[in-house]
């Protein structure tokens, strides 16, 4: 009876960080921009600071008819938000919070989180294609292209953190990791940052949303609460990269007073993450897409690989 409560304890955590993680993201989003943008809007709605913003977001899209295009494919197009969105749930079940504080601590949590975050980019390319629209479509051809090309480099950069710990554990890589990776695993650390918002489709890879040419792209027939959806899975990708980069590059839980606050040390580092996240959507214009291939195959790939390489070799003189 202890261990169905603890696991029912567990999930329930997990259910409520994914319920309010991604909402808080977005607020400190729509603040940040402000700014450094100066936006007025989200700075006044509601009074002090701007605090309803994030409730005038919901409402307006509470209010928004729900319309299926006459030609679009039903049933994939109402699945595809849903699908963008759960696998995020998902992997949050698998990344450990503080020592002995994970949903699941699979002996292959890694490639697991790595594997499931793909299926939330499905979600995206059967919104594309469901919509029947020719914007939509260019959209999610996009979206499969940045998946082909970044995905790559993406694992590359996380194998080359497994093989440093040996072991797939997410929580036994936060074990093994020591202060020194900070110096030999950044190069994979910014690889694997960089591919994860690429994969997300965040700016300045936001192609396959490109408003001036491909109006919204997957998401130009969606709105209402579905568009709301695509929106919400955005930033629960965000979490779930920060908590990905915390967990594998920056120590996890560690941290002072680690073993009664490490679980505060992965949240902020967390946070910290996903505060660089949305500066660079604010710092950066949107690449092209000549531009974005190049990145990932004649830079990100190579520089993964020497990571790889170089891990290699750290490990076989340890031994």
């Amino acid at each position: 009876m202890a261990e169905v409560l603890d696991v029912v304890l567990r999930l329930v955590l997990v259910l409520a960080a994914f319920l309010v993680l991604p909402l808080l993201v977005g607020q400190v989003e729509h603040k940040a921009m402000a700014h450094m943008q100066s936006r007025v809007g989200p700075m006044y709605a509601g009074g002090f600071h701007g605090w309803a913003q994030l409730i005038a977001d919901g409402v307006k899209f509470v209010q928004k008819e729900d319309v299926v295009p006459t030609a679009a494919d039903r049933t994939v197009f109402k699945l595809a938000p849903a699908v963008a969105l759960l696998p995020y749930l998902v992997v949050l079940l698998v990344i450990p919070l503080g020592p002995g504080l994970v949903g699941e601590d699979l002996d292959v949590g890694l490639f697991f989180a790595l594997a499931v975050m793909g299926v939330g980019v499905v979600g995206t390319l059967m919104g594309g294609w469901a919509s029947a629209n020719k914007f939509s479509l260019l959209g999610g051809i996009r979206v499969a292209a940045q998946l082909m090309s970044y995905e790559l480099p993406f694992v590359l950069a996380a194998a080359s953190v497994a093989m440093a710990a040996g072991t797939l554990s997410l929580s036994g890589i936060v074990e093994a990791w020591h202060p020194w990776w900070l110096a030999w695993q950044v190069v994979g650390g910014l690889v694997f940052f960089t591919a994860g918002l690429a994969e997300l489709q965040r700016p300045p890879f936001d192609m396959p949303v490109a408003d001036a040419e491909i109006v919204f792209g997957p998401y130009t027939e969606y709105g209402g609460l579905r568009f709301a959806l695509f929106i919400l899975a955005e930033y629960a990708g965000i979490v779930v990269l920060s908590a990905l980069t915390t967990v594998l590059f920056l120590g996890g839980w560690h941290g002072p007073f680690e073993a009664q606050l490490g679980w505060l040390w992965t949240l902020l580092k967390t946070m910290v993450v996903a505060f660089v996240v949305i500066w660079v959507r604010v710092a950066y214009p949107r690449m092209r897409e000549d531009q974005l291939q190049r990145l990932a195959w004649q830079g990100l790939v190579p520089l993964a690989l020497v990571q790889l390489a170089l891990t290699s070799v750290v490990v076989v003189m340890q031994q």
